[in-house]
């Protein structure tokens, strides 16, 4: 097929019908970044092409060399066969226009809590200038810690993880946003290697896929590490202890934002009397909650 393909395929047009038509047949899921099949192969082309993404009509009629051809190929057929997200296939993952790099030894960035950084948590906070103090808990590759650090240009980030091998990912993030001097990577079983720090935010995207819903992953997850997607029996073994210690890390009048999948009615179930409201995201009402400190057990 390859060689039938190398001899038909000659702009980028072509290649990117050959690919969605490919990955649509193939039955792949989009659940990392891209929606559907023709966003996925839109960023795996030009990403591996290094063409910036919001160019596509630019470069639709543009003629490949066949070294080009050749490298789009492997590239589609491996997605194809493996199963492999793109993300790892091009070491490269986006949210909310930050570019991470990562690989399969961090979960790929993906969080709710991205958007809601994307307007510095407006209304719930007045004004980004007096947050000095975040922490990221389960911070995988740092991406929220990053976003973080970026629209709170005051604060002092903590990103922590159990994972000396997410941390190692983090540490390349971090050093690629030149935050080093900003952004703390800490190894910590949630608040356990801590010090009695307080911040303003916590945030946190634990792993919360429940142990019924781990065996019915579609293909492409079991490449991520499964310490950053299994929550236990109900999603909440994380969670949990994550908010039954969270109040004394913050501040008074400190903020707790979790992201929790399609978990709502079993964190509402084990918290009935912790006031929380459910803050509104593309995917709707129930994927991230928010608690003030004062109402935290």
């Amino acid at each position: 097929m390859s060689i039938d393909a190398q001899a038909n395929l000659r702009t980028l047009r072509d290649v990117l019908r050959f690919a969605v038509t490919r990955f649509s047949e193939s039955g792949l899921h989009f659940g990392h970044g891209q929606v559907d099949a023709f966003d996925e192969a839109v960023f795996l082309i030009l990403r591996t092409l290094h063409l910036p993404l919001e160019r596509l009509d630019v470069f639709l009629d543009a003629y490949l060399t066949h070294a080009e051809i050749n490298s789009l190929l492997q590239v589609i057929d491996l997605r194809v066969k493996k199963r492999m997200p793109a993300a790892y296939l091009l070491k490269e993952a986006w949210l909310q226009g930050y570019k991470f790099y990562v690989d399969n030894r961090a979960i790929i960035p993906r969080s709710f809590i991205a958007e809601l950084l994307k307007d510095a948590l407006d209304p719930w906070i007045q004004d980004p200038n007096v947050v000095t103090d975040v922490l990221d808990m389960c911070t995988g590759s740092a991406a929220l810690a990053i976003i973080a650090a970026d629209v709170f240009p005051q604060a002092k980030v903590d990103a922590v993880d159990v994972s000396k091998d997410a941390l190692a990912v983090a540490k390349r993030n971090v050093a690629d946003y030149g935050l080093e001097d900003r952004i703390r990577l800490i190894e910590s079983d949630l608040f356990s290697n801590l010090s009695q720090r307080r911040y303003d935010l916590i945030l946190c995207n634990p792993p919360y896929v429940t142990d019924a819903s781990m065996a019915k992953l579609p293909r492409e997850y079991g490449h991520e590490p499964k310490l950053a997607l299994a929550g236990g029996p109900d999603g909440m073994n994380l969670i949990k202890p994550l908010v039954r210690e969270a109040r004394g890390y913050l501040k008074r009048g400190g903020l707790l934002i979790v992201e929790v999948g399609g978990g709502r009615r079993t964190v509402e179930k084990q918290f009935k009397d912790v006031p929380m409201t459910w803050l509104t995201t593309s995917a709707g009402d129930d994927m991230v909650f928010l608690v003030r400190q004062e109402d935290l057990p």
